[in-house]
């Protein structure tokens, strides 16, 4: 991590002090971490990054004088969203990353900072992280490797933002993993150059000196609540920290030294790879050494109002679902400029209902007016549409059925009342049915 903080002091503003890279370096296992694709010893190029270049570009192009406009991209096309999210799930079942792309939609979110109204420096999700100054904080060390898993979906989609996409990667992980269906919304806009991220420092660290507290400031100022700091934090049911990233956990326990994935690392839970509330039962228990607790973890059952929550997630998860996905989905939220600003929705059933409409014009169609506005004729009466399969009634059948119909009182202009009509049906069905065995 020294190595890595080494590599791109020259992005940052001031070389950090000690103590400030030992807390950057802490914040890396504050939020999900990843299931085993980054690697140690990577460094990052004091340029923009591949995965930014062509938005830098546009973003700096034409600026003059003392004005710089900030623009941002049109929003995401819903159907590309769509099809990127099948590919996304394709992902998770190859590279079991579910993790650390949940870490990469929530560290792209987590730098709102509700007192600042102006967009984009306010941050939050706005596609900021793609770019180097951001993606080389400390707590950000390892998400190169979510970039990379997700820029071939970039490529294959352009018609989405990043901001969009880091969003769609996380609650689609969330919900591959088991956890509860989060109500998104979509139409995220990008910020185009390096210059407008965040400065660094807005992450929560893992471990602070009075954890309770630091959890508070940090959420407090995204506008988030006790509730939701709770319910958030048991996201870290997935995923595992690593000592030579974060300088937390073990190497490796009996739970990961044979992965998915890259192996190493200490996870919060057994099954660091199924969202459910076990975060929650084994931080209550403590019994197991081989399972991580990080300081901010134990202040959830210390903290007189953290421990309601706490306690009710991990007697009761469907209510830990219920209040995990309402705080996921708002702060996937958290400073974005939407386009439209209602948003865009890829699971409601409002885009589907002019479509049911249009079936059911398509599949009964009005006839068309040839009468010059008289009333319609009805159809006159052709027997041949009651032969029996591809038989063909005969012309003396034909005769006979007609009869039989005029006698019950139809007739070209008069339709038989419905248990004529279905009397009439019986008879033909028998006639045809004689007619094809004197046939054969």
């Amino acid at each position: 991590m020294a190595e890595r903080l080494a590599s791109s002091a020259s992005l940052l503003p001031a070389s950090p002090s000690p103590s400030t890279r030992r807390a950057a370096a802490a914040a890396v296992a504050s939020f999900p971490s990843c299931s085993g694709s980054a690697r140690t010893g990577l460094r990052l190029r004091p340029s923009p990054s591949r995965f930014s270049q062509k938005a830098a570009g546009r973003g700096r192009g034409g600026a003059g004088g003392g004005l710089r406009v900030v623009r941002c991209m049109a929003a995401s096309d819903a159907g590309q969203l769509k099809s990127a999210r099948e590919d996304i799930k394709e992902i998770l079942k190859t590279n079991y990353c579910h993790p650390i792309l949940i870490r990469l939609g929530w560290h792209d979110s987590g730098t709102y900072d509700k007192n600042i109204e102006e967009w984009p420096l306010r941050g939050g999700a706005d596609g900021s992280l793609r770019f180097d100054p951001e993606l080389s904080h400390g707590a950000n060390a390892g998400l190169t490797s979510a970039l990379k898993l997700i820029q071939p979906i970039k490529d294959k989609y352009p018609g989405i933002t990043y901001a969009d996409l880091f969003q769609l990667a996380s609650a689609t992980a969330v919900e591959e993993a088991g956890g509860p269906k989060i109500p998104m919304k979509y139409g995220r806009a990008d910020i185009t150059s390096p210059e407008q991220c965040p400065p660094e420092g807005r992450l929560p660290d893992a471990g602070p000196r009075i954890p309770a507290e630091h959890l508070r400031e940090v959420f407090y100022r995204m506008g988030l609540d006790d509730k939701e700091i709770v319910a958030l934090s048991g996201a870290h049911t997935l995923g595992r920290s690593r000592p030579d990233r974060s300088g937390w956990g073990k190497s490796e326990t009996k739970y990961t030294k044979d992965g998915p994935g890259e192996p190493g690392g200490q996870s919060w839970t057994a099954e660091w790879l199924k969202f459910d509330n076990s975060y929650f039962k084994d931080i209550k228990e403590q019994r197991d050494q081989d399972l991580l607790v990080l300081p901010t973890d134990a202040a959830l059952f210390e903290d007189p109002s953290f421990k309601v929550y706490a306690e009710k997630y991990a007697e009761d998860q469907e209510a830990f679902f219920k209040d995990y996905a309402e705080a996921h989905a708002k702060l996937s939220n958290l400073g974005a400029k939407f386009d439209p600003p209602e948003g865009i929705s890829l699971d409601d059933d409002k885009g589907d209902a002019p479509v049911e409409e249009k079936k059911v014009a398509d599949a009964d169609p009005a006839p068309a007016d040839d009468n010059n506005g008289a009333a319609s004729q009805p159809e006159p009466f052709v027997a041949a549409k009651y032969s029996y399969k591809k038989t063909e009634l005969s012309d003396t059948m034909k005769q006979k059925i007609r009869a039989e119909y005029e006698g019950l009182g139809g007739s070209p202009e008069k339709a038989l009342q419905s248990n004529y009509f279905l009397n009439i049906m019986i008879v033909i069905a028998g006639l045809a049915f004689l007619t094809s065995l004197l046939g054969s």
